[in-house]
């Protein structure tokens, strides 16, 4: 009887020190945080948050290179020092024959040109103003100068495909589109952290339980020596209660280690370090929303990146088949120029006597045989077209189902979360008054286990039933772009993203 009583306090010594530790550990103050203040440190600090805003800015500079595209460019270039010392060949006229001369010259000119990209036509307006300066050593040392102060040319595609057609109608709607995913983006960093949060309170919940429950079990061990003592229980009962407090020791050490690894996970996530101590504040009240499917239909459609960009894919596809007809066929372009122009020896005299010029052209490309192979390439992108089309009314038709389910979860999970709530309550009244009557003995030890396991569970399940609430409530409002607890639209400083 003595070893056996030794025996067991040596084991319940070394499951207490197991637990609690022996070295003194440092002290940190732990941060307090609500779900509220998590939310915002990880928009703030969160690797996904900043490669958000990484994203955007990108697309925006994509957005802001379309529209210079159709701004005037000034351009200016130049070709200095060009240095020719060498045998030129130079063929007689009327004899044919080929002479070898040399030629000793330098050249410098320079070209700037403005010029400007018409969307509503496809074509180029350019105007340049160009000089250049030869310097011949050999034979005789003479300086040349050739002026042109205005030349203003148009080019045009006859019947071509126009990309800044097609450009307009689909630039400023990527650029929407981009700004409705970076919220929405948002939104799931949101959806994110509040997973973290919870995900520790469900760990520290569990950790506290099991704690209270190796509580319970030791004062249960100790009861039961007395009881055991007495000669009221049996030495198989007492070996069995044994057996459960050293499981409620085990169990509190794997539910130490899933804390700190879940308290790890959210200190990286909104950017804190891993020796930070955090005080959750965890209000278990949910709001009152019941939402409307077709209001919750309407939101989504409207605010959400989904039907902008169901728009953008229908413009793509008609895109694609316009250019492949563009390609088949006749082809032309039309070229014309106009300037003014002059030379001589004399910079100054160079513009005393300009002479006009003009150029105006037409260049034609006629297939003759293709073998069909522009006809095939219109097909093909027809083909393309109406797939494309069937996939985005297949997926209007599944985001509305989508949709409907989402609301049925979340209408549904405030009733849950209100019944778990009751069950967990009654599951721990069942277990405090269990372990009143298995001190007067009219209770076993199996039936008070089971009295446990079934308030652990309960207590879970409620955490758990909260946690979803919070997981629907914004996959709506990543879905709707719409907080409905405010009752408004959820909207980014985007001109902040871009400085």
């Amino acid at each position: 009887m003595f070893q056996f009583k030794s025996l067991s306090k040596g084991v319940l010594l070394c499951a207490v020190l197991m637990v609690s530790g022996v070295c003194e550990a440092q002290v940190i103050v732990p941060r307090t945080l609500n779900m509220q203040q998590v939310v915002e440190l990880a928009q703030e600090h969160s690797i996904a948050a900043m490669s958000n805003r990484n994203t955007f800015a990108s697309r925006y500079w994509s957005y802001r290179s379309f529209k210079a595209e159709l701004l005037p460019s000034l351009n200016l270039s130049a070709d200095l020092v060009q240095f020719d010392r060498s045998l030129v060949a130079l063929q007689d006229a009327q004899s044919g024959a080929i002479y070898y001369r040399n030629n000793y010259n330098m050249n410098n000119s320079a070209r700037l040109f403005v010029s400007q990209n018409v969307p509503w036509t496809g074509g180029t307006l350019s105007l340049t103003t160009s000089m250049r300066r030869l310097d011949q050593y050999s034979p005789n040392r003479n300086t040349t100068y050739v002026a042109s102060p205005v030349n203003l040319s148009y080019t045009q595609s006859l019947w071509g495909y126009n990309r800044f057609k097609w450009s307009r109608k689909t630039e400023p709607k990527n650029y929407e589109l981009a700004k409705r995913q970076y919220i929405e983006s948002m939104e799931q960093v949101n959806q994110t952290a509040v997973s973290y949060f919870w995900n520790y309170v469900s760990t520290k919940e569990d950790y506290e339980r099991a704690v209270k429950s190796f509580d319970d079990s030791k004062r249960l061990f100790e009861a039961a020596q007395t009881r055991f003592a007495m000669g009221t229980i049996t030495r198989d009962q007492l070996m069995q209660i044994e057996s459960s407090m050293l499981m409620d020791s085990l169990s509190l050490s794997t539910r130490k280690v899933n804390l700190r690894t879940s308290l790890n996970r959210l200190c990286s996530y909104i950017g804190y370090t891993e020796d930070t101590e955090l005080n959750l504040i965890i209000d278990y009240n949910i709001p009152d929303i019941t939402l409307d499917y077709d209001d919750v239909l309407e939101r989504a459609l409207q605010n959400s990146s989904f039907s902008l960009n169901q728009e953008i894919s229908y413009i793509q596809t008609e895109s694609s088949v316009a250019q492949a007809k563009a390609n088949r066929g006749l082809s032309a372009s039309i070229r014309a120029n106009f300037g003014l122009s002059g030379s001589g020896d004399d910079l100054n005299r160079t513009f005393v006597q300009l002479q006009e010029s003009e150029q105006i052209g037409v260049s034609l490309s006629i297939p003759i045989v293709d073998w069909g192979l522009a006809r095939g390439r219109v097909r093909m992108a027809e083909a393309q077209a109406l797939t494309t089309r069937n996939q985005l009314e297949q997926s209007m038709i599944d985001k509305r189902q989508n949709l409907l389910t989402q609301v049925m979860q979340f209408n549904n999970q405030r009733s849950q979360c209100e019944i778990s709530a009751r069950a967990a309550q009654l599951a721990e009244d069942s277990y405090q008054l269990a372990l009143q009557n298995f001190g007067s003995g009219s209770m076993t030890v199996t039936q008070l286990d089971q009295l446990k396991e079934k308030r652990d569970n309960a207590l879970s399940s409620y955490v758990n039933n909260v946690a979803s609430f919070w997981n629907y409530y914004f996959e709506i409002r990543r879905t709707t772009l719409y907080d409905y607890v405010s009752g408004t639209d959820i909207s980014a400083e985007f001109d902040k993203l871009i400085k």
